[in-house]
């Protein structure tokens, strides 16, 4: 019998998805528990696997497509002569551990693949003859059409093989409210609109967006607009850093862990925000929400895709060992394109090393909602003034590291910004 494929809740606050994949075409044999398809979340891709054993009888969302936990994907059935028409997909049972929903909520941009056979069925609910060869129509364009009493036949479908969507519709009654109001205001002038297109010329490329880079941008955009962002810098001497982790890097390397400088700076900022809790805050309207537990967000390199925040809960926990072994695997998954959507959720301070290919300074963009994000620049020998215990002064070099944290000011003003990243920067330069 026929089963429903549904969007599956992949994480906690994971709400919607984007369809990067299709691993199976209609058709095709599948397996319960076989993957299915591809699916990305938040910059994680992740594989979605068939309820059950059957065949791959429609696909109801194409590749590209964002789609909602509990809309249907696809239909899967026990053979060819199985299959059934979207209209009756109310009656397939919903496999265990799925999300049910109703034909009211099956997605209106749905587009149903090509036909697996094209035989006669016996099924008289097969394509049902609709007036005026409109080819099928969902519940829901139907139910609208009734309401607003429009004759479909007058509605230009924009689906596969021209089927009428509930964008159609909207459209179409749009489209004459315009124009009717545009008749009782025929006698003023219409104003002339400033719009900008893009002109693809023959002498440039198009590269497409991907679906990571489509997330990144609307979330640095979300962040530029919600939070005013203020930067401030400090330099730290990282010789005790230095002269720490060369004592201590193959022991490290004996237990499997390959110990970076960005354990050090995690751990600093650990020591930041206990000292200083309001930095892992998140600003609301009612006040300010002090988050009891750290949870530290790393912005990892995809290298051409961008990149992603992998986040390690509880750091506050982490000993500098627990902190590295748990950097070397966050950072390794996530490169393989291994991480689950739930690891990129709940970060509450983020630290993002631009100096890796050799940046000094830089102005991170808050990861929303949090606070704030700490920026790590390269590390250079520079000519500093020391000052000793006798507060004698002299010339030397030290391998130096600017800090470029970057804030709320809704949360945090100048003076607390600084006391916060001064916590940080004493933590390593006072490293035992």
């Amino acid at each position: 019998m026929p089963t429903k494929v549904f969007v599956p809740r992949l994480g906690e606050g994971v709400e919607e998805v984007t369809i990067t994949k299709w691993l199976k075409a209609v058709g095709d044999p599948v397996n319960e528990l076989e993957a299915l398809l591809e699916v990305n979340t938040d910059k994680v891709d992740t594989e979605i696997p068939a309820p059950v054993s059957g065949v791959l009888l429609q696909i109801l969302l194409a590749e590209g497509v964002e789609a909602k936990v509990g809309d249907v994907l696809a239909i899967i059935g026990d053979s060819v002569s199985s299959e059934q028409s979207p209209v009756d997909t109310d009656q397939y049972p919903v496999a265990s551990g799925q999300y049910p929903v109703t034909s009211d909520q099956l997605p209106v941009s749905s587009k149903t693949a090509e036909q697996i056979s094209k035989q006669p069925s016996n099924n008289s609910k097969i394509q049902p003859s609709n007036p005026k060869d409109l080819g099928f129509i969902s519940p829901v364009v139907a139910r609208i059409a009734a309401e607003k009493g429009i004759n479909l036949s007058q509605v230009k479908g924009s689906g596969l093989n021209g089927r009428i969507t509930k964008n159609d519709v909207v459209q179409f009654i749009e489209n004459g409210k315009a124009e009717s109001r545009q008749s009782e205001s025929s006698n003023i002038p219409e104003p002339k609109l400033q719009t900008s297109t893009l002109n693809i010329q023959s002498s440039t490329d198009f590269i497409p967006h991907t679906a990571i880079r489509r997330s990144i941008a609307k979330h640095m955009v979300e962040s530029k607009r919600t939070s005013p962002h203020v930067l401030t810098v400090m330099e730290a001497d990282m010789s005790r850093v230095i002269a720490h982790r060369f004592a201590n890097k193959e022991t490290f390397a004996r237990d499997g862990v390959n110990l970076t400088f960005t354990a050090y700076f995690m751990q600093a900022i650990v020591a930041g925000l206990k000292a200083y809790p309001v930095a892992n805050s998140s600003w609301s309207d009612d006040g300010i929400v002090l988050h009891k537990a750290i949870n530290l967000g790393m912005a990892t390199s995809l290298g051409e895709d961008g990149l992603i925040v992998p986040v390690i809960k509880n750091a506050d926990a982490l000993s500098l060992l627990g902190m590295a072994r748990a950097i070397n695997d966050l950072a390794g998954r996530a490169r393989a394109r291994k991480l689950q959507p739930d690891e990129v959720k709940g970060g509450t301070f983020t630290i993002t090393n631009h100096g890796i290919s050799g940046s000094l300074f830089a102005f991170p963009v808050i990861n929303q909602p949090q606070c704030g994000i700490l920026g790590i620049g390269a590390m250079q020998k520079r000519v500093v003034v020391v000052t000793d215990e006798l507060g004698r002064d002299s010339i030397a070099i030290r391998p130096m590291v600017y800090l470029s944290f970057v804030f709320d000011h809704r949360i945090l003003d100048g003076a607390s910004a600084d006391w916060f990243l001064a916590k940080v920067k004493d933590a390593l330069e006072k490293w035992a």
